[in-house]
């Protein structure tokens, strides 16, 4: 795991973050709800070995980036802290990777200012701007009372067993979770949804790649990312035998179809 040894003075919150420099393009991971910039270790790690220039870092309310006294999480703040942490370190057309929540963020910056962004990656996350059903639109409102209801105690557990299906992934993500106080994780949540804003006519403008768990049984994650692959043209990467954290369910799979990615995007 990175050490994140470095700091960006955000409203509301201080980002931590590292940059390891490379020759190639730089590649900035940002992690989903709940979690920290440890659940793509194994990912960080074989791009710098690859050579490319990393950014990691963890979200204001994550990690080593607490809130400050009386912030509370929002969409708006997580996604203009991403492009905050872009300009600051001057990055040139970055790739940009996301999982889940990190996904959502991804794909708001690169729809917001597209010209900046050179790639993206969503891992196990939904289409933003991809259309809803009904029940899907029921599930949305109703996902965070319900987890209000679950006792503080009970939710990181509860978490990971829905989130990772290795019991060496569950005991790790079960570890990060239950660092997030609960409100602050409802908060997290409620952003999510936030960033589900239905034009089903809208397409990414640059190369995009899409990665998802076999076993992600996540909200809505494995229908929308399936229709938003056949909606762009592109074939969705599906990683057998992984749930929502697939980084961590299946580390090498998702290594290997990320840096495929980023090394065909260099032969185009």
């Amino acid at each position: 795991m990175l050490k994140l040894d470095q700091a960006l003075p955000r409203p509301g919150a201080t980002l931590r973050f590292t940059r390891i420099d490379g020759p190639l393009c730089p590649v900035v991971l940002v992690h989903g709800a709940g979690m920290d910039h440890s659940m793509f270790a194994a990912q960080a790690t074989a791009l710098i070995e690859a050579g490319h220039a990393v950014v990691t870092y963890d979200q204001r309310g994550h990690g080593a980036s607490p809130l400050e006294s009386g912030t509370r999480f929002t969409a708006t703040a997580a996604l203009d802290d991403l492009a905050a942490l872009v300009d600051h370190l001057e990055l040139d057309q970055p790739a940009l990777v996301g999982h889940s929540l990190g996904g959502n963020v991804a794909q708001a910056l690169v729809r917001r200012e597209p010209e900046r962004i050179g790639a993206l990656v969503v891992i196990d996350s939904t289409w933003n701007t991809g259309p809803l059903t009904r029940g899907e639109r029921i599930a949305l409102r109703l996902a965070a009372p319900a987890l209000a209801v679950v006792p503080a105690s009970r939710l990181p557990g509860m978490l990971a067993r829905a989130s990772a299906v290795t019991p060496d992934a569950i005991t790790a993500a079960e570890a990060v979770f239950a660092r997030m106080p609960k409100q602050v994780f409802l908060d997290v949540w409620r952003a999510t949804v936030a960033f589900v804003e239905p034009d089903p006519g809208s397409r990414v403008p640059i190369r995009l790649s899409l990665i998802r768990g076999e076993l992600d049984r996540t909200g809505n994650i494995a229908t929308a990312m399936a229709a938003w692959a056949n909606a762009e043209g592109i074939r969705e990467q599906v990683i057998r035998g992984a749930g929502h954290l697939v980084t961590l369910d299946a580390p090498e799979a998702t290594t290997a179809a990320l840096i495929d990615f980023l090394t065909s995007e260099r032969h185009d």
